[in-house]
């Protein structure tokens, strides 16, 4: 190589280098494939959970995360009473927001979508009956089990994914949100070893969370641990004079969901994403899932793996 054209590579590569160091970046970084990731959840408004992860693989690690819906939210008519006059109807009336309903969540679920990043949104309208804290009311009495399924199959087929993130199905939550994980990990576990995405369970709340104890009666809701592998900090700062976080972004997708009164009023609640690995993952499972973290973690804003003393640092 010719001196000059030596010292003009050895410019560019110093100011590659410089460049990536000044945004945290490395070249493993850039040469990172973009992970692919499927949401799967009951309804319009439970991306909440894991809204701060999405925005950071989506918009800032250049991921792809596609959603499914599976029921149309039409029961959250009890909650609507603010959003009469914002939508001229009133959606309190059982039998006007069950038939109203529907369609202004799925605009909000879009609207939502747009600002995490979300790439697909699929809405299969199963119905949204009444709240219960049993999974099978919905698997073997409001919902069609096998149309759900076919529909996961297709998606899990043609997307691809490196990873699915369901909603923590613990005994405490709503029972169409289990009903909603344990079809994704029974669709999953349908798929040849070798093809089968990393499955995580997610759940937003405080930095140490009760221990999750899988469903009775539906064994692949097991879990690897019974504390999260990880989570994320929607507090962590950054910016200028450290004044943002993600919290922000978690209240900007709470904000989309006007119809629902009551969920407004989780902006600020959980300070943390915690997620789970369930036991039907391979072995490579914690590896593979502890890269994308790593990779979450890069930069001004962290994520840490659960027992780091970063995790648990005020700010």
């Amino acid at each position: 190589m010719k001196p000059q054209l030596f010292l003009s590579f050895l410019i560019v590569a110093l100011f590659i280098s410089a460049t990536m160091a000044q945004n945290g970046a490395s070249p493993q970084d850039l040469s990172r494939k973009p992970v692919r990731v499927l949401l799967v959840i009951a309804h319009p408004d439970d991306e909440y959970e894991m809204a701060g992860t999405v925005y950071r693989i989506s918009k800032e690690l250049f991921g792809t995360v596609d959603q499914v819906i599976i029921t149309d939210g039409e029961a959250g008519y009890r909650y609507s009473s603010l959003a009469v006059p914002y939508y001229g109807v009133d959606l309190t009336d059982e039998a006007v927001g069950r038939s109203r309903l529907p369609g202004i969540r799925r605009e909000e679920a879009r609207h939502a979508g747009k600002i995490l990043g979300i790439r697909h949104q699929w809405f299969l309208n199963e119905k949204d009956d009444q709240f219960t804290l049993d999974a099978a009311d919905s698997l073997h009495r409001s919902w069609h089990e096998g149309r759900i399924l076919q529909a996961l199959e297709k998606r899990l087929a043609k997307g691809h994914y490196d990873f699915v993130f369901v909603l923590l199905p613990s005994e405490q939550t709503h029972g169409e949100h289990k009903a909603a994980s344990i079809l994704a990990l029974k669709a999953i576990e349908y798929l040849p070893e070798a093809q089968r995405p990393i499955v995580l369970g997610a759940q937003a709340g405080g930095g140490d969370p009760a221990p999750y104890a899988w469903l009775s009666g539906y064994p692949l809701t097991v879990a690897a641990s019974v504390k999260p592998k990880f989570q994320f900090d929607r507090n962590i700062r950054f910016g200028y004079q450290e004044s943002l976080s993600y919290q922000i972004v978690v209240d900007w997708v709470i904000a989309e969901h006007k119809s629902q009164g009551l969920f407004q009023t989780r902006c600020l609640q959980d300070r943390f994403e915690n997620f789970w690995l369930f036991a039907l993952n391979r072995n490579s499972a914690d590896r593979e899932a502890e890269s994308l973290f790593a990779a979450i973690a890069a930069g001004p804003e962290r994520t840490t793996k659960i027992g780091s003393a970063e995790s648990a640092k005020p700010h």
